[in-house]
């Protein structure tokens, strides 16, 4: 264990710190992005109650939504 590079104790602090910060900012975009989801069988369920929208137009609806959530998840948010 000879020549490694040793850290004093404010060191060692002050990097727990950023630590701990870097873990706050991933929690708080974890928890808002699970704010932000939705419930795509609730949707679906809910769009088909929708008087004169069939099963026809409940399809063409649906394939819309999922191109635009395609289209989000490529550009990662």
């Amino acid at each position: 264990m000879e020549n490694q590079p040793t850290i004093d104790r404010a060191l060692y602090k002050k990097i727990k710190s950023m630590d701990n910060f870097v873990k706050n900012v991933y929690q708080q975009g974890y928890n808002d992005a699970q704010a932000q989801s939705i419930d795509y069988d609730k949707l679906k369920a809910d769009l088909a109650c929708i008087k004169g929208i069939g099963e026809s137009r409940l399809q063409e609806t649906m394939s819309v939504i999922d191109k635009h959530i395609e289209n989000t998840s490529d550009k990662g948010g």
